[in-house]
């Protein structure tokens, strides 16, 4: 990715992580603005106190996995590039942090040389709140959680939209109606996502249903890849997952099943049998935080985008998929942008045949992010 070039100290930053099978990797750069920028620029008649340069806000990234994973980690990267070119900001990036005490040691170390810190899981919850407790200073940002403080804020996306297409494309291709979703861990989003797919897949079949493993993995591709051939030897004919790696989808081309990716474009791992799926663009939401910070406007904040704010959309369709399905799926892409439909508007029935939200209600963000229950025509269990 092209970036500008700018002036910068560039300082070593090691993370030493203990019982921990992977090894963290990280960048670190600081940047002060461009010499031939207003605010560097010196000029004649000022007083000594007069700064003559600016510092820019020093801005740290944690991973849970790697940029290469080719889904969220990626898309969490691609965001970053975009902050960094638009901003003039090279951030640091720790990779591959695990969740749990090993990531509160990384937020600590890095809230001692950072102004922002953006931690991109929802596991890393309770350790960034842990740390964001003794830096009031600093600005914390936390991916997915529902945990806040004055100085640290939530932010997701309305993934939910762009799945219900997603569904709807799925519940098209489907020859036999049985399709099945390998899900990463059984928490409200990758829930009500599921939902979401499953709902949209009956609204153009509803004679689908919608069989369930946990993976209980972000990124692991041997596991994910038995998870979906447990679905596959079941006879699927339509396969999703909610995982960073690309295994699911590969698992399903192997089969000549039809896949369904998550987080980024996949459609590259499996060409002819790929669909498509929900994708991230975290950038916009990245640079705007950022200037935020530097304008003094920041407000801590439970964001929730949606499709129209551009922070979550779906992945172009499959180069097979037929164009009456792709004109019925832009249709319904324009309802949501324009917000005259709503995904999670009922009637909306359990799996048990309860009645959760009776015709014409809709679901609040509360009761979204909230999610503890399958729709009606999915097959499996949430753990408790």
């Amino acid at each position: 990715m092209p970036r500008k070039l700018m002036l910068s100290l560039t300082a070593i930053f090691l993370v030493i992580l203990s019982a921990c099978s992977s090894s963290p990797t990280s960048t670190t750069s600081t940047t002060t603005a461009p010499a031939s920028s207003p605010a560097a620029a010196s000029t004649a008649g000022t007083t000594p106190s007069t700064p003559t340069e600016k510092k820019l806000p020093r801005v740290a990234f944690v991973y849970i996995g790697v940029p290469g994973d080719g889904g969220w980690t990626y898309e969490h990267d691609q965001g970053r590039l975009m902050m960094e070119k638009e901003l003039g900001i090279k951030a640091t990036t720790v990779e591959n942090i695990p969740e749990g005490p090993d990531a509160e040691r990384v937020f600590e170390e890095l809230a001692q040389k950072n102004d922002i810190i953006f931690g991109t899981s929802f596991g890393y919850m309770d350790p960034m709140y842990n740390v964001a407790q003794k830096h009031p200073n600093v600005k914390f940002l936390h991916a997915t959680g529902y945990k806040t403080l004055p100085n640290m804020g939530t932010y997701m996306g309305r993934e939910y939209q762009s799945a219900y297409l997603v569904g709807m494309a799925a519940g098209k291709m489907t020859k036999n109606n049985h399709m099945g979703y390998v899900g990463a861990f059984p928490i409200p989003e990758v829930i009500y996502t599921i939902n979401a797919f499953t709902l949209g897949a009956q609204s153009v079949n509803p004679n689908v249903d919608v069989s369930v493993v946990w993976s209980n993995t972000w990124f692991d591709p041997a596991t994910e890849k038995q998870a979906a051939i447990s679905l596959l030897d079941k006879g699927v004919d339509v396969l999703a997952a909610y995982q960073d790696s690309p295994a699911g989808i590969q698992a399903a081309a192997e089969r000549k099943v039809w896949g369904i990716g998550n987080d980024s474009d996949m459609g590259r791992f499996a060409p002819e049998t790929y669909i498509s799926n929900p994708k991230w663009n975290w950038g916009p939401y990245y640079v705007k935080t950022v200037k935020s910070v530097m304008d003094g406007t920041w407000k801590s904040e439970a964001y929730f985008g949606s499709m129209k704010e551009g922070i979550t959309e779906m992945a172009p369709l499959g180069k097979n998929v037929p164009a009456d399905v792709k004109e019925l799926i832009e249709k319904k892409k324009q309802e949501i942008l324009a917000g005259t439909f709503d995904v999670f508007q009922g009637p909306i029935v359990d799996q048990d045949g309860k009645v959760r939200f009776e015709q014409g209600k809709k679901m609040t963000d509360e009761e979204i992010l909230g999610t503890t229950w399958f729709v009606k025509g999915i097959k499996g269990v949430i753990p408790k």
